[in-house]
């Protein structure tokens, strides 16, 4: 334990000064931190730690679930629900294009029809994780698409229950159809559940966290957070949509502002050991195997989340180029690919799934928060710089 509690501090320390580096730069810290867990995974063999993600996941975890928490708090269900038709019918056509991508891709590569429908899972969901902290490092967090971004992720996790039911009985044939379907209507029933306490449970939700007592306060805050987001996951909901519920309840109370003052230091920390504990999973050893594969998807995806971003947008009727940093935003996918590539690993199906999916997510997750982060800088540049021309192009009049 306490070689673990030395690496890790080493690698907080490590990613604080690069971070500092890289924000001299406008770069963001999300690939930052996961290229600080590469260099020291066990898998690379350069670093003198030796700490492993084994050592600090219940941390990862718990830097996860704030995340999705602090996303709660900023969703403005009012907006949602007022546009929801909209809302959905964008996130549910940025589904249908990435996953539909995906699965041709997946068939295309000729590994077998499981696979295929992992690949997809791999390539149609985007990372909570880290575009909830890409929204927070940019400051989009209010702005016109914030609504249409956060939307898009709430049904994400909500496809996510009916995609992992029909996965399990993919790739263990062998189960009972009946018991997965009733484990679907459990995670939907859940679901349902969260929402009307997200609707209506802020009123018992505001004296738990209405103590006065900062340091109580922090603690209850956390302890349901942690509750609900174990609940989630035991019953066959991601963990993440369960922590993110609770944001919303707490969002409907007094406790609102107060809640995201606390939070927000632990939410960083915690972040931090999430995309080290990342970095950390990956092996860059088997990554030739699947080079070909990975660029391909990558471009797939690249040009899938665009296109996605763009329809998405014209629903919202935002212009082109918000719609574009939409599905900039959207582009990086991470925990949930390497959730597949373990469940693929124990079924037993093709072994070249798991450096797919480390690679595939390490490439998108550094060069989707670059792409987010420098994307819209170039049309802007352009547009001010094009503005400025039209103003020096304009006749004055001679002096009198």
């Amino acid at each position: 334990m306490g070689e673990a509690l030395l690496g890790l501090g080493v690698l907080l320390v490590l990613a604080t000064y690069l971070g500092r580096a890289a924000r001299l730069v406008g770069l963001p810290s999300v690939p930052i931190y996961m290229l600080v867990g590469l260099l020291a995974s066990p898998a690379v063999g350069i670093s003198p730690l030796h700490i492993s993600y084994e050592d600090v996941q219940l941390l990862a975890t718990v830097g996860l679930v704030l995340l999705l928490f602090h996303l709660g708090l900023e969703f403005d269900t009012a907006a949602f629900a007022k546009d929801a038709r909209t809302l959905i019918l964008a996130g549910v056509s940025y589904i249908v294009i990435n996953f539909g991508a995906g699965l041709l891709l997946g068939f295309a590569l000729g590994w077998g029809g499981a696979e295929a429908f992992v690949i997809a899972g791999m390539t149609g969901i985007s990372s909570s994780a880290i575009v909830t902290k890409l929204m927070i490092d940019l400051k989009k967090l209010g702005k016109p698409e914030t609504s249409l971004i956060l939307g898009t992720i709430v049904i994400e996790d909500v496809f996510l229950a009916l995609y992992l039911a029909i996965l399990n009985v993919l790739i263990n044939p062998a189960d009972n159809l009946g018991a997965s379907a009733v484990k679907l209507l459990i995670s939907v029933g859940f679901l349902i559940l969260l929402f009307i306490m997200a609707r209506r449970g802020s009123r018992i939700v505001s004296r738990i966290v209405g103590e006065k007592s900062s340091e109580l306060f922090i603690v209850g805050l956390v302890g349901i957070t942690l509750f609900f987001a174990g609940a989630a996951e035991e019953l066959g909901v991601s963990d993440a949509i369960g922590a993110f519920m609770v944001g919303l309840i707490v969002a409907g109370t007094d406790a609102r502002h107060r809640a995201e003052t606390a939070i927000n230091p632990l939410r960083d920390t915690f972040a931090a050991v999430f995309f080290i504990g990342f970095g950390l999973t990956l092996d860059p050893s088997e990554f030739g195997q699947v080079l070909v594969p990975v660029i391909v998807a990558v471009l797939i995806t690249l040009v899938a989340n665009v296109a996605a971003g763009v329809i998405a947008g014209r629903l919202q009727r935002l212009p082109l180029t918000t719609g574009v940093e939409v599905g900039l935003m959207l582009v990086s996918r991470g925990e949930f690919a390497l959730i597949l590539a373990t469940m693929a690993a124990a079924a037993n199906l093709d072994p070249r799934l798991t450096p797919f999916a480390g690679l595939y997510v390490l490439v998108l997750a550094i060069l989707g928060p670059i792409l987010a982060t420098y994307g819209p800088r170039l049309w802007r540049g352009k547009s001010e710089q094009a503005s400025q021309e039209a103003i020096k192009a304009v006749p004055r009049s001679p002096a009198s």
